[in-house]
C-alpha cells in the first residue's frame, strides 16, 4: 500500500507546480513512481501530465481510455467511475510499475467507444496517470504522489470550447456545452471533496 490520506494537502500555483512536482518525484525511492493527476474538466490535467512526462522521460496513461462504450449508457451516467474499467487500469499500473509493458485500451472521443488496444512501456521513468478517475479509491493505492488541479468553471469551459472548435473531440460546441454543464461538472463534483482530501498537492490553474 502506497497512499495515505493527506490531512493537509499543500497548495501551489500553476507556474510553480511542475518544478515542485519534479522535486517531489526525485525524492521517491521507486524507479517507476506513479503520479496521479486529477481535476474537473478543463482544469489542465493533460497539460500538466505532458510537462512532467516530457521532463522525466515518463509515460502518460489517461483514465479516459478506460471509459465505457457510450452506446446504451444514459448520458448522465457516462462520467461515473463505476462504469469505467478501473480494475483493469489498476492492473496496468502494477505492470508498468514493475517495469513490464502493458496493452492498454484505446478509447475514441469521435466514436465514443473503445476501438482497440495499444502497447505502452516498459517504463523508463515515472508513470503519470491523468484523468477524472486518477485519484479514485480503486487506483489510489497504486499512487506514490497525488495531485489535484483546479480552475474556475468559466476558465475551464473556455478551454473545452477551444478544444471543440478545433474539432479534437468531435462533439461540437453546443453539445459539449450541454455535456460540460449538465453532466461532466455535476458528476465530478460528487467526488471532488474525496479526491481533494487524498491529494498531496492542490494546484490552482487560472492561466
Amino acid at each position: 500500500m502506497f497512499r495515505r490520506m493527506s490531512p493537509n494537502p499543500e497548495s501551489i500555483d500553476w507556474q510553480a507546480a511542475p518544478a515542485h512536482i519534479l522535486d517531489r518525484l526525485a525524492g521517491l525511492a521507486s524507479p517507476h513512481p506513479v503520479l496521479g493527476i486529477t481535476g474537473p474538466a478543463g482544469a489542465g490535467k493533460s497539460t500538466l501530465a505532458s510537462i512532467i512526462a516530457e521532463s522525466t522521460h515518463g509515460l502518460v496513461l489517461s483514465t479516459d481510455d478506460y471509459l465505457p462504450d457510450y452506446e446504451g449508457l444514459p448520458v448522465r451516467e457516462r462520467d461515473l467511475p463505476e462504469h469505467a474499467d478501473l480494475p483493469l487500469l489498476n492492473r496496468h499500473l502494477q505492470q508498468l510499475r514493475k517495469g513490464r509493458p502493458a496493452d492498454i485500451p484505446t478509447w475514441s472521443f469521435h466514436e465514443h467507444r473503445r476501438t482497440g488496444t495499444r502497447p505502452i512501456g516498459p517504463a523508463t521513468g515515472p508513470i503519470v496517470l491523468e484523468g477524472l478517475f486518477a485519484l479514485h479509491t480503486l487506483v489510489r493505492e497504486s499512487l506514490n504522489l497525488a495531485v489535484y488541479v483546479d480552475a474556475p468553471p468559466a476558465t475551464r469551459w473556455q478551454r473545452w470550447e477551444a478544444i471543440e472548435q478545433r474539432g479534437e473531440r468531435g462533439m461540437g460546441v453546443e453539445a459539449a456545452r450541454a455535456f460540460f454543464h449538465d453532466v461532466a461538472d455535476p458528476t465530478f463534483a460528487r467526488f471532488a471533496a474525496d479526491y481533494r482530501a487524498s491529494a498531496d498537492l492542490i494546484v490552482t490553474n487560472e492561466e
